[in-house]
């Protein structure tokens, strides 16, 4: 059975996204909703299907957070994928090599 969209709550995603410094339009488009759905479902305004979670959570995922699951000590969270030391060397590591374009061979 695939859990992936049982532990995702509004707080969650709300908390997700603020972590993740994105807009609720971009996440809104990768996961194929529309930005009044994701605001709505933030605010518990209205509930999304399976389906909608899923892709919510992937979209939320992709931008680099990792949803914890509750257990006996703690409340379900969210928490980023990174820490500070290996943002500084993924960002070195996408700056290297000059300005970005397409591969020519």
């Amino acid at each position: 059975m695939d859990t992936s969209a049982a532990v995702l709550t509004p707080d969650l995603a709300r908390a997700a996204r603020a972590l993740a410094q994105v807009s609720a339009q971009t996440v809104a488009t990768a996961s194929e909703l529309t930005r009044a759905e994701v605001r709505d479902f933030e605010h518990g305004r209205t509930a999304l299907g399976p389906d909608a979670l899923r892709r919510l959570r992937r979209a939320l995922e992709a931008y680099g957070v990792i949803f914890l699951d509750e257990d006996a000590r703690f409340g379900a969270g969210v928490r980023k994928k990174f820490n500070r030391l290996k943002v500084r060397r993924l960002e070195t590591w996408e700056n290297e090599g000059g300005p970005w374009a397409e591969d020519d061979i």
